[in-house]
């Protein structure tokens, strides 16, 4: 099983939990996020330290609240990159639609060849109005019910389509395509005498790599196994996960006619916070816990994950504590010996996993106490998965 350090990357605050200040009376300015940023790959190299097979960035823009600082996975992966020599980079998830699909094509084979093959594409479609309005796309949201079937229509094609260029670009010597939202290369267009027909990416990949996209809608499961790529399965209830799992491996054979072996092209995504006591993991996850959900729940996408005792989902207005998220199977937190059993019922409950992501749960803490945690994972967890 291949096991792996997911990280939001944000500013060391000087208060967290569930209490003031709101998340939109945080600011902070480029000397913090920029001390984030390389706190974030610091921890990239001590994950390669700690022996993990990949390390995963996460794109957000405009975040001057200071929970996620990373614009650029690829940029910043690259620099990642230079700095190690074994541990495959990635991100959870890039923004296709946010993107020019060939620029965003140039700079992921940069990163497959400057690596030497260690680079994962992890796409995603968005969540944030506020980030996918500016950079060229949209994305539904529950702040604005009444657009919200369009712009997610909308949003879907957009990544569809750009997601099919990137793959052409990057798998073949030359192409062209012709699409709702995109036509590349464009109609007249002279050049020395002729007109261009077909375009050719500069660099293209020199290594195979891999893709990952969130399933976190029915659209989404039916879609992500016919592609032929694997899914990444986070913050949802364990029951909805297992049924999931299951049906992306139906999906995937009656699309390849192949079997998935157990837990094969599936990622599995929990939330780690490990202690010498169980009151100390709690006491030490819950801050960051809190502020988390503080800071995603106004979005409207986090909660409908969640479902209480019955398998119901929650009413509006439902703010989920600590012991809600461990109760969901999605979040470990405890001694070492608890947070791997947690995690070992989970991976016999879907029948196997191959790819295991870890979520420090660090959020707006020190870095320091995300060193601490992935290398306690590493040291003490593991080794009795």
């Amino acid at each position: 099983m291949r096991v792996g350090v997911f990280l939001f990357g944000g500013v060391e605050m000087d208060t967290i939990g569930a209490g003031p200040p709101a998340p939109t009376e945080r600011r902070y300015g480029a000397d913090q996020t920029w001390q984030a940023t390389e706190r974030v790959l610091d921890m990239g190299v001590v994950a390669e330290t700690a022996n993990y097979e990949f390390f995963m960035f996460t794109e957000h823009h405009f975040m001057h609240e200071g929970y996620e600082v990373i614009p650029n996975p690829m940029l910043f992966g690259s620099v990642l990159a230079e700095r190690t020599e074994r541990i495959h980079i990635g991100a959870l998830f890039n923004i296709v639609p946010q993107w020019h699909p060939l620029r965003f094509a140039e700079d992921f084979a940069s990163l497959v060849n400057l690596s030497k093959g260690r680079a994962i594409l992890g796409v995603g479609r968005g969540s944030v109005q506020r980030e996918s309005i500016p950079l060229g796309s949209t994305i539904a949201s529950a702040e604005d019910p009444k657009g919200r079937s369009e712009a997610d229509r909308q949003n879907r094609e957009l990544f569809g389509e750009a997601l099919e260029i990137i793959r052409l670009a990057l798998d073949n010597e030359t192409f062209a395509y012709h699409g709702e939202h995109f036509v590349l290369p464009q109609p007249g267009i002279p050049d020395r005498g002729k007109m261009v027909e077909t375009l050719t990416l500069v660099p293209r990949p020199l290594y195979p790599y891999e893709i990952w996209q969130a399933v976190s809608s029915p659209p989404t499961l039916e879609y992500v196994p016919r592609q032929g790529w694997g899914g990444v399965f986070a913050h949802t209830h364990h029951l909805l996960i297992d049924k999931s799992w299951s049906r992306f491996a139906e999906i995937y054979e009656e699309t390849h006619g192949v079997a998935l072996a157990p837990g094969e092209k599936r990622m599995l995504v929990v939330d780690t916070f490990v202690a010498d006591s169980h009151e100390e993991a709690m006491a030490g996850a819950r801050p960051s816990h809190d502020e988390y959900i503080k800071f995603l729940l106004p979005y409207g996408w986090l909660a409908r994950g969640y479902r209480d005792s019955a398998g119901n989902p929650y009413p509006d207005g439902f703010t989920p504590t600590l012991e809600d998220s461990i109760e969901q199977r999605w979040c470990m937190v405890g001694t070492a010996e608890a947070v791997a059993e947690g995690i070992a019922n989970r991976i016999d409950a879907l029948g196997g996993v191959e790819d295991l992501a870890i979520m420090p749960i660090c959020l707006g803490a020190s870095y320091d106490l995300y060193e601490q945690q992935i290398m306690r994972f590493a040291k003490e967890v593991r080794p009795l998965l």
